[in-house]
């Protein structure tokens, strides 16, 4: 096998995996430097390659994937950045929709729009909803909006004109007269970014690639030169938000992609597990230092959509965020990390984030210089974690130092002690993730009943057992190398992009021709995207949506091979209605079809693994030690056996309470949990007896 390497930088820690040629890895976490996160990176992989004893010339791949984008649009530090749009339309993504996420409140305040409206210019043009021009394109006005953001010294501009994914003939010719005057200004075109209708949605996504394209071209080239500088002669991918690879062009030029890039290897990790292990239904619960992540995967394929939101400034609510209509891995994220700030709020209720210690400078266990309580000081406090086992390097973790966070932080406002208060810190932190799960599980139609859940990420195996009571699961896979599972899942990702694009017909009128020329054209654009990265058979996947004339959204609906004839709309409706009805209970009759945007999706082919057979247990492993921990289904704290995950046999069985220790991170069992080491070195979990 090749030697690869796989880096997850999150808002707390950067995650390094480094993949040798028997498929054995080696891994690493190291503290995310958010002045320059490509020196952590740097860091880390040069402790991998004198750990695995091979040079950075032996690598042959390195795949990254980033939360650089998320956190520029979240903290609003990207580029100085002008949007021009069609006359009439400069208050779009000020304005929104008609949707409301507080339906009932008066006073409700609506998200800050990315760029303000000094900064958006307008130009006489239009175009009809078939791409035919209704007022031609003033060259006059638009030179003269070229000069003033010429003028301004913007760093970037986003460019959205009304009906542009069906004809981007304007968008183009102001981005020639842009880069005539200034060659080296970044400038983003709706119509390549995001060429779908709607057009708050489609003004929004193209100003957030345009917000952060500075900075992530800036950070990727930067990246590949220091990795070069280090003797590392292999190409650099990036995953996107989709779960497949595209080359450091590809990402620089569409940085928009790269949003939920680490969440989307989590879910890929997850969806290779439940391969492996036989599971079709699959909760993937993914705990780091500043957010937890959970998606549903059924079928071992993750959820998927082509709208999602981020930065929301409500807790759960639905428009309350920056929608960005791009593919993408569907999950829900939520501020619920190890370094995920507790207080107290003004009706006294424990509130556990959105704020975060991250990294710089981390929570007070740390010891380096943070004062506020979070999750991870709650754990030590309750003893599921330890100083000499926590694994990352250069900390060493400060039980006096948290202890005094957590009384001066909760502790005092509630008149509770340090061991009360962070039962309290823990409880709620899990009640939120647990309440974030039902919500997804939810809002995609989902019963919870008969999943499995599998856990990675430094924080979820030490909150997993706790959440499964409360979900009502009956089954916990905690896989080897759980703690860095994210940057293994940047190693199972296909090269693979998908092209989206809008276009109208229905089923009274069905335009066959032009669906097959989109879908050609759609087809020849992602595979042009991944051919950048591999001749490898490709798989092509194909979806439409699709809706009831008179209704405001569409569901996907998936289509076969082959080109549509004369007689497509009679079988596109059949499989329409069949959708409908597995999304909704039951069809509508007599009324028109109408299908909105089509997509395809080409990927390389990956080997699926084989399934393995479940283990029993066979023999109880030997503790090392014991030390009293927190249980909440005692409602105390009892000895739990402390037991080493490393050289476990297979059918090794350990009964709660107990933690297993490993080098990233650490499985909490309850008193009812009991674990088994499979095949592949997964622990799984089931309970016995009692539940929560």
């Amino acid at each position: 096998m090749p030697i690869r390497i796989g880096a997850d930088v999150g808002g707390t820690f950067t995650d390094l995996v480094l993949e040798q040629n028997d498929g054995s890895f080696v891994s690493t976490k190291v503290l995310t430097t958010h002045a320059g996160p490509e020196q952590g990176i740097l860091a880390g992989v040069q402790m991998l390659a004198e750990e695995a004893g091979v040079s950075l010339s032996q690598v042959e791949q390195f795949i990254h994937g980033t939360t650089l984008a998320t956190n520029a649009l979240i903290e609003r530090r990207g580029a100085r950045t002008a949007l021009v749009t069609t006359d009439g339309f400069r208050d779009v993504i000020e304005t929104r929709t008609e949707s409301r996420f507080e339906q009932y409140d008066l006073n409700i305040v609506l998200p800050t729009p990315l760029i303000e409206r000094k900064d958006r210019y307008v130009i006489s043009e239009r175009l009809n909803a078939r791409g035919e021009v209704l007022v031609p394109f003033d060259e006059v006005g638009a030179q003269a909006v070229v000069d003033r953001i010429v003028a301004a010294e913007y760093e970037a501009v986003a460019v959205g004109f009304i009906h542009s994914y069906v004809n981007p003939v304007h968008e183009r010719r102001f981005r020639e007269m842009l880069l005539a005057a200034q060659p080296d200004l970044s400038v983003s075109i709706s119509s390549e970014v995001s060429p779908q209708m709607r057009e708050f949605e489609r003004f929004n996504t193209v100003a957030a690639n345009a917000y952060v394209q500075p900075l992530m071209a800036s950070y990727l080239f930067r990246l590949e030169e220091e990795l070069k500088r280090l003797g590392a002669t292999c190409p650099l991918y990036l995953i996107h938000s989709g779960g497949g690879l595209i080359s450091v062009e590809t990402a620089a030029a569409f940085p928009v992609r790269l949003v939920e890039s680490g969440p989307a290897g989590g879910a890929i990790f997850a969806a290779d597990l439940a391969a492996k292990h036989g599971k079709e239904r699959v909760l993937s619960y993914d705990m780091g230092g500043t957010t937890a992540k959970i998606a549903i995967i059924e079928k071992y394929t993750p959820e998927t959509a082509k709208t999602f939101e981020v930065a929301r400034t409500t807790r759960f609510k639905k428009g309350s965020g920056m929608p960005i209509s791009i593919p993408v891995i569907e999950m829900i994220e939520i501020g619920a990390g190890g370094g995920s700030i507790a207080s107290v709020d003004s009706l006294g209720q424990i509130r556990i984030g959105p704020h975060s210690a991250g990294s710089e400078p981390g929570p007070a266990a740390y010891d380096r210089g943070g004062l506020d309580p979070t999750v991870t000081d709650a754990n030590l406090q309750l003893g599921r974690l330890d100083p000499s086992t926590f694994g990352a390097k250069d900390i060493t973790l400060s039980p006096e130092s948290a202890a005094t966070a957590i009384v001066a932080g909760v502790g005092d406002a509630l008149e509770m002690d340090a061991e009360t208060a962070a039962i309290g810190i823990a409880e709620v932190v899990d009640e939120n993730m647990t309440n974030a799960a039902r919500v997804h599980a939810v809002e995609n139609g989902k019963d919870l009943a008969g999943f499995t859940m599998i856990a990675f990420g430094g924080g979820a195996p030490l909150h997993a057992t706790r959440l499964m009571d409360k979900l009502g699961l009956d089954e916990l896979l905690v896989p080897p190398g759980a703690g860095v599972g994210s940057a293994i899942g940047f190693l199972r990702a296909p090269f693979a992009y998908e092209a989206v694009r809008s276009f109208y017909t229905n089923t009274d009128a069905f335009d066959h021709e032009g669906a097959n020329r989109m879908l050609t054209e759609l087809e020849a654009e992602a595979s042009q995207f991944v051919r950048e990265g591999t001749d490898a058979k490709l798989t092509v996947e194909r979806q439409v949506s699709m809706r009831y004339k008179g209704q405001g959204w569409e569901i996907p609906v998936r289509l076969g091979g082959g080109t549509f004839d004369a007689f497509a709309a009679d079988s596109l409706s059949t499989v329409f209605t069949k959708a409908y009805e597995e999304f909704f209970g039951r069809a509508i009759t007599d009324l028109t079809i109408e299908a909105v945007s089509w997509s395809v999706r080409v990927a390389s082919v990956q080997t699926k693994p084989d399934a393995l057979a479940t283990v029993e247990a066979a023999s109880p492993a030997t503790p090392l030690t014991t030390r009293p921990i927190y249980d909440p289904i005692v409602g105390g704290r009892v000895d739990a056996a402390i037991v080493e995950r490393d050289g476990l046999p297979v059918g090794a069985s350990i009964q709660g309470p107990a933690i297993i220790i490993e080098s990233q991170t650490s499985t909490v069992l309850g008193s009812h949990h009991h674990a088994v080491v499979q095949h592949d070195g997964t622990l799984r979990i089931t309970i016995e007896g009692a539940s929560a």
